[in-house]
């Protein structure tokens, strides 16, 4: 599947939308005094998904994304858990982040688009409907 950069920009702004939601998340919960819970990038690969569901729905046509993008962006996804697990796993380490939801999400999308950006272009032009 072959990624505009019209919808690689728009995927990069709905992933920073829900980063900036899990922010805002946190800074609720610190101020009730409420713990963090673990957050997964499965959970955040869903969470896009979801409101990539959500957006193709309402305004899917206005911004050109095509009915079938959604259980495109799903396969990819899918091919990419792994890899995308691996290095979120790796970055924590490295780094010695604190596992926030914002900064799972931060770094899982940030592999997300590396990966999809990074495929052969054999691969990408498999299917030439997003142009």
């Amino acid at each position: 599947m072959r990624l505009s950069g019209r919808i690689i920009g728009l995927l990069k702004e709905y992933m920073h939308d829900l980063v900036e939601q899990a922010k805002q998340e946190e800074t609720s919960h610190a101020l009730f005094g409420f713990a963090t819970q673990p957050y997964r990038p499965d959970q955040a690969i869903s969470d896009l998904l979801a409101i990539l569901d959500d957006r193709i729905e309402s305004e899917g046509v206005q911004v050109g994304l095509p009915v079938e993008f959604l259980h495109q962006m799903w396969t990819l996804c899918n091919s990419a858990s792994a890899h995308i697990s691996d290095t979120v796993w790796l970055q924590k380490n490295i780094e010695g982040g604190n596992g926030s939801k914002a900064e799972v999400r931060n770094q899982t999308y940030h592999a997300l688009i590396t990966f999809l950006e990074s495929r052969p272009e054999d691969d990408r032009a498999e299917d030439n409907t997003l142009n």
